[in-house]
């Protein structure tokens, strides 16, 4: 995203250099009236002092000085990696432009130019340091990228119906939306749901960054999320910003919130609710517009009680909460997706005319999945790679059940001419099913193959008897 003019240089800290006292008076007359802090200097040699004391959002730099070329303070490294640098250059000076482009300066502009034209060109410049931070963090990931769309049966109708309330309201709000906070079981999709979230909301044009916590130490987190300045710590040898700032404008995931040191619960907390984050070494508070969304697969408010997670951060997350049921309570949800998971699975295999034997139903059906859907996917993607017959039994699931349950209607009952009720069949099934489990409703739900958010709309929607 490349923000709107305007909406730098306000509040930052530029180093102007230019030895044209007029121009210099001008340009920097117009940065301060955006609310920019700025500081001038005429010569390498005195840019050169200011930066070792001194460390800039932004410097505008004239690449001809009267003691050289303002290259050389590039190819020193005497800019912070943190410091967008916008080169100024006369008539026929493109070819140094280009070559300060590729020393690390973000963007340059061509004398004569307007002031008004600063905000855009320093927009550039983080727009830039934005996506190479994000790149960067892509190339060191190992888990493979998410590829597969959300597959919603019976089972998660009830968190369709969520995310649908949660997208309307981010729809409504121009920056800083709630975040949101996904628990579940490991496996049941977490990720997937985090991205189908940004995928579908306004934000899906910009940065989706997401970062796994538990892979994270107390100091990287808080480096990797908030971003240093050189000399930070031991071997912070050059700056960088955080994955806060580069998600700025869309999306920061962070998987596994609950692995946070305290420390760094208490600065997301801060960067939830004032919407700003300060850099390791750095004095200076930075505004970030960031949709954050949380996942654990522990209950945080379990972390809460035992003194392991902030109480006020949970209640902050708490606010949009989503819980994705394991696969085992979402019934038969199974079967189908199986088949939606077959179907990704052959595709990438390039083969065709797989299919699901009555018997591979019956397995699947049958088995307790603690590694929930990620598990079903290995399973499926396993029987492709062995089984010699396109119809898939999975057989190495081991053998079915001795016996079948017994059937719940009686072979010699017929539909009554008069008609039925269906509603009331339900309604009767559920009262047998709470009545056999003591009326513990996730157990009713396993019994009959629904949700427990179906169960309870039932009983809630249960008409009284005449």
């Amino acid at each position: 995203m490349i923000a709107e003019e305007g909406t730098y240089p306000a509040g930052c800290e530029v180093l102007l250099l230019e030895d044209d006292p007029p121009l210099r008076r001008r340009l920097a007359a117009h940065l301060r009236t955006l609310k920019a802090e700025v500081t001038e200097a005429s010569t390498i040699e005195e840019a050169r002092r200011i930066l070792r004391d001194l460390r800039f959002d932004f410097a505008l730099v004239d690449l001809h000085l009267p003691d050289g070329e303002a290259l050389e303070l590039l190819r020193d490294g005497a800019f912070s990696e943190n410091t967008g640098v916008v080169v100024m250059t006369g008539f026929g000076g493109v070819k140094k432009a280009v070559e300060a482009m590729r020393l690390g300066a973000g963007d340059y502009l061509a004398k004569p130019f307007e002031p008004e034209e600063l905000p855009l060109a320093f927009a550039r410049c983080r727009y830039q340091r934005s996506a190479a931070r994000r790149d960067e963090h892509r190339a060191s990931e190992h888990a493979a990228g998410i590829t597969d769309e959300l597959f919603f049966g019976e089972g998660l109708a009830g968190v369709r119906t969520q995310l649908d309330m949660i997208l309307a309201t981010e729809r409504r709000l121009e920056k800083n939306p709630p975040p949101v906070l996904i628990e579940g079981e490991t496996g049941t999709g977490k990720n997937l749901l985090a991205h189908w979230l940004h995928r579908h909301g306004p934000r899906a044009g910009h940065p989706f960054v997401t970062v796994n916590c538990a892979a994270l130490t107390e100091t990287l987190a808080e480096s990797e999320l908030f971003g240093h300045e050189r000399g930070a710590f031991t071997d912070a040898h050059h700056a960088r910003i955080g994955l806060f700032e580069a998600a700025d404008g869309g999306t920061l995931f962070l998987d596994e919130i609950g692995m946070l040191a305290a420390a760094t619960q208490a600065k997301v907390l801060t960067a939830v609710e004032e919407g700003t984050i300060r850099r390791l070494g750095g004095a200076k508070e930075l505004s970030v517009d960031v949709r954050l969304i949380a996942a654990s697969n522990r209950s945080l408010l379990d972390l809460v009680e035992g003194g392991r997670f902030r109480e006020d951060l949970y209640h902050r997350l708490h606010l949009l909460h989503l819980t994705l049921p394991p696969l085992r309570e979402r019934g038969s949800d199974v079967v189908a997706l199986a088949q939606h998971l077959l179907e990704r699975i052959a595709q990438r295999h390039r083969l065709k005319g797989l299919s699901i034997t009555p018997d591979g139903e019956a397995r699947l059906l049958a088995q307790p999945w603690r590694g929930n859907v990620r598990e079903l996917a290995h399973e499926i993607e396993r029987a492709v790679v062995f089984s010699k017959s396109p119809e898939l039994d999975f057989a190495h699931l081991g053998g079915l059940p001795d016996t079948l349950p017994a059937a719940w209607r009686n072979p010699a009952w017929r539909l009554p001419n008069e008609g039925f009720s269906i509603d009331q069949a339900i309604d009767d099934l559920v009262t047998c099913a709470l009545r056999d489990t003591d009326h513990n409703v996730a157990a009713a739900a396993r019994r009959l193959g629904v949700t427990r958010e179906f169960l309870r709309y039932r009983l809630k929607n249960q008409k009284e008897p005449d």
